[in-house]
């Protein structure tokens, strides 16, 4: 990133030229921006135009100020002084126009916001089960809160938003049975359906596969073709639209650069191709090393099956994954990774009815759940919506000797291991004593992902474990699996993201689309 920003000026005078006579929709001039509750301002002196004709992508590491930038202009943030920051978009002449940015301008993020659906209220092996909750709310009534589809008109756009997410299908399920990748494109259709003036997400590809990232993309782009102005926030190395038109380079909370998306792409692309060829050399001596080293399987899996409502989440699945195997398990959204990885955690209740061996015992043959998940380390994006974000770094990271996610008391001992390893993932300590929601979700994900290692665990799981991390987060967890994860231990981790596969990582098992194991295209390794 500091390479980037000493190689390319920050904005231009021509670049600034082109938007200069047209009219703004958001402008900041100066302006201090606070956050609610915290002293110190986020912002100084922030200065920024947002023209009508623009498509701004913003980019920067954790930490930077992306997210309050972007709320900032949703209006969700105070400036100081009042008058440094405007919505030339409202129009303030209209009486029946509410003089509320929020109203107007739509942000989507990773929490869930929507007021109609509370973690709080469901347990994390809920979306196992076969019964729906007492308390269901299924995606169609996320959608439609007040029901107007008895609206033909609103109906028909419900409909057409559902089929333009790939949504259309999923109506009539339980929301909270949802995955990740699914729940993120419904917070988008909500905020659609609302029929805003300006929409603006906040890292909306993450959890998402190639395919439906390219089709979030092009809706987006057809979107801002019509006249609706969409602001993406993304991982510096995240996809960038062709439908963009600036990308605003922010760190350590300042602007650092703004220009054309071509200059920006061809920097990004020169850095991943440089460390794609580091990847394969050091992947090719990795797999010497593994042949010659003969290990027990600790997870088998033969013909498994899941049913929902008649529907086949898993379609005879067989996979055998040997004590110190780096695997990573891909597929697309709905393919039923996170269902296969409930198998290996305990969390499913269909284990019982098919043929898996955990750890050299078969299932259903009197081990307890708590005896699978003292062996396992997990972190998913599920998991991460399911903590109290009031828990201190400390306390999140020391659940994870409990299997649980409350609070729980921690000895000298188990202290002493979480410091240890938030030094090994270089996490700044002050991240121990501050409040999960005091943190940017990228740090929330480095404590979520300590917690998964604190007991040392023989299968670490980690489900999309690098959302939310910038390129210098996902090297240190990369260089501890190098350095600090034991021959023993075996790893699977699941990513929608080609270059985020560790190089230590030398295994691949591919779901299809509909739970099948699509391994007959694919090599076992690479």
């Amino acid at each position: 990133m500091l390479y980037f920003i000493r190689k390319y000026p920050i904005i231009t005078r021509s670049y600034l030229r082109h938007y200069s006579q047209q009219q703004p929709l958001i402008q900041l001039k100066n302006a201090t921006i606070h956050r609610y509750g915290v002293k110190e301002p986020v912002f100084q002196n922030l200065t920024l135009s947002i023209e009508r004709d623009q498509r701004l992508v913003i980019v920067g590491p954790v930490n930077a100020g992306k997210t309050t930038l972007a709320e900032t202009l949703a209006g969700r943030h105070s400036s100081q002084p009042l008058s440094s920051i405007e919505w030339p978009l409202i129009n303030k002449n209209d009486v029946t126009c509410s003089p509320y940015p929020s109203d107007h301008i739509r942000f989507v993020s990773f929490k869930e916001e929507s007021g109609v659906f509370n973690y709080n209220q469901h347990y994390y092996q809920e979306r196992f089960n076969f019964s729906d909750p007492d308390n269901d709310l299924t995606l169609m009534d996320y959608l439609d809160q007040q029901h107007q589809q008895n609206s033909m008109e609103k109906k028909n756009m419900l409909y057409k938003v559902a089929d333009q997410l790939d949504l259309t299908h999923l109506l009539p399920l339980s929301f909270v049975k949802l995955s990740n990748g699914q729940t993120r494109r419904a917070r988008i259709a909500r905020a659609l359906l609302r029929q805003p003036k300006m929409l603006i997400l906040d890292e909306p590809l993450m959890g998402l596969d190639v395919d439906h990232r390219k089709r979030l993309l092009a809706l987006l782009g057809q979107l801002s073709k019509e006249n609706l102005p969409v602001i993406l926030v993304s991982r510096p190395q995240d996809e960038i639209p062709e439908w963009a038109t600036d990308v605003v380079v922010l760190d350590d909370r300042k602007i650092v650069w703004q220009g054309p998306p071509d200059e920006y792409i061809a920097h990004q692309q020169q850095q991943m191709q440089a460390e794609r060829q580091e990847k394969a050399a050091y992947r090719a001596q990795a797999l010497l090393k593994e042949q010659h080293v003969d290990r027990p399987g600790i997870v088998e899996l033969n013909q498994v099956n899941v049913i929902y409502s008649g529907n086949k989440i898993l379609d005879n699945i067989s996979w055998k994954v040997k004590e110190g195997d780096r695997w990573a398990l891909l597929g697309p959204n709905g393919s039923g990774k996170t269902t296969l990885l409930s198998f290996l955690t305990g969390d499913h209740p269909q284990a019982y009815a098919n043929d898996l061996t955990l750890f050299g015992r078969r299932r259903g043959t009197g081990e307890s759940i708590w005896e699978i998940k003292q062996k396992v380390g997990l972190v998913s994006p599920e998991i991460h919506l399911y903590f109290n974000p009031t828990m201190t770094g400390m306390m999140a990271a020391g659940t994870g000797f409990y299997d649980v996610m409350a609070q729980r008391s921690l000895d000298d001992t188990q202290m002493a291991t979480i410091e240890r390893l938030f030094t090994e993932f270089g996490i700044n300590h002050d991240c121990l004593h501050r409040r999960l929601q005091d943190m940017s979700s990228g740090e929330q994900r480095m404590v979520l992902l300590v917690r998964s290692l604190v007991k040392q665990p023989p299968l670490i799981i980690w489900d999309e474990p690098f959302q939310g991390l910038d390129a210098a987060m996902i090297h240190k967890v990369n260089n501890w699996l190098e350095h600090y994860l034991h021959d023993s231990q075996t790893l699977i981790m699941v990513t929608h993201h080609e270059d985020e596969i560790p190089r230590a990582v030398t295994k691949r098992f591919h779901l299809g689309p509909h739970g099948t194991d699509d391994n007959h295209r694919y090599q076992d390794s690479k």
